[in-house]
């Protein structure tokens, strides 16, 4: 009994002590390269920028970011592949804390919106707000809590989820009961909300947003992947464009609208080259086309797979 109460109050004083669990001890810096969209890349834009590079920042990888890079890669003495891998975000990423002020500060101020869902202004300025907004997230991540983004913060930020934005052109739909399971890599959102805002375009209603992942991955009920933030759910569309309202449907059902399904695929595609490994989903003409790829279960919907140039994982590098 003595040696159960000591245990006991051993489990208390850790829970009540304000210690945070690290959230992902295993974090690392998400390679970006051409073709890659969102928070990471408008985050590496600015911090090139901060670096003396000229370009654009808008959130693309293309070719003026590639060049940006690579310059950026040669001026360092590192390996010169236009590749943002772990190498060349540590040397993007200056440690800074509050009283900076530039474009280092708007990297910083975007990945702590994206990550953490603020609305913080992306003005470069490192203030109060700031301050606390990166000791709250080192807190969160169970890290170092000082307000000062350093290496380890940085690359904790940059490996977090991100969480799309449902004005995007999509309806949140939870088919196995998991919750706000909606949280991907910040690629994978921003290339499958640029893909939603092109399919609600063409006036064939919105897209349905199944489950992509927990906010710090893990295994998901009901998935046998989903578990590292690159793996999301959608629907097939409907030929009364109803998919959001009137139910899920297969691909054999009399409703299912495969000319409209093409385009979303296409959509899916277009918005993320080089990055989607597959798509799931049993349609045969599709699977002909070579737009989707047969797999058991997956005929009433789409499991999109995105992947990175380079990946621990085999199954997301691209």
């Amino acid at each position: 009994m003595r040696r159960v109460l000591v245990l006991l109050f051993a489990v208390l004083a850790v829970l009540c002590s304000g210690t945070p669990a690290i959230a992902y001890p295993n974090a690392f810096f998400h390679t970006q390269n051409t073709g890659n969209r969102g928070a990471d890349v408008l985050a590496i834009q600015h911090l090139l920028i901060h670096h003396g590079q000229s370009l654009s920042a808008d959130g693309v990888f293309g070719s003026g970011t590639t060049a940006a890079v690579r310059a950026f890669q040669t001026a360092k003495g590192l390996g010169v592949d236009g590749i943002v891998g772990p190498a060349t975000w540590a040397a993007l990423a200056p440690q800074i804390s509050q009283g900076a002020s530039g474009s280092a500060v708007r990297a910083l101020q975007v990945e702590l919106n994206e990550k953490r869902r603020l609305s913080l202004p992306v003005n470069g300025v490192f203030d109060a707000s700031v301050t606390a907004a990166v000791r709250d997230f080192q807190s969160h991540a169970g890290i170092g809590v000082d307000g000062v983004a350093g290496p380890t913060t940085w690359r904790n930020l940059v490996w977090h989820y991100g969480y799309p934005n449902m004005a995007a052109g999509f309806c949140d739909k939870d088919p196995d009961g998991n919750g706000t399971a909606n949280w991907a890599t910040s690629a994978s959102v921003a290339q499958l909300e640029k893909a939603a805002t092109t399919f609600a375009a063409t006036g064939q209603g919105q897209l349905p947003l199944g489950d992509a992942g927990f906010e710090h991955g893990g295994t998901i009920p009901g998935h046998g992947s989903h578990a590292v933030g690159m793996d999301i759910d959608v629907w097939p569309i409907r030929t009364d464009n109803a998919q959001c309202t009137a139910g899920r449907i297969t691909w054999q059902s009399a409703t299912y609208d495969r000319a409209a399904t093409r385009t979303l695929v296409q959509a899916i595609r277009s918005a993320a080259p080089g990055h989607v490994k597959l798509v799931f989903f049993n349609d045969p003409v599709l699977i002909d086309e070579g737009l989707t790829t047969q797999y058991a279960n997956h005929d009433n919907h789409l499991h999109v797979r995105y992947c990175e140039r380079v990946h621990s994982n085999s199954l997301y590098d691209c």
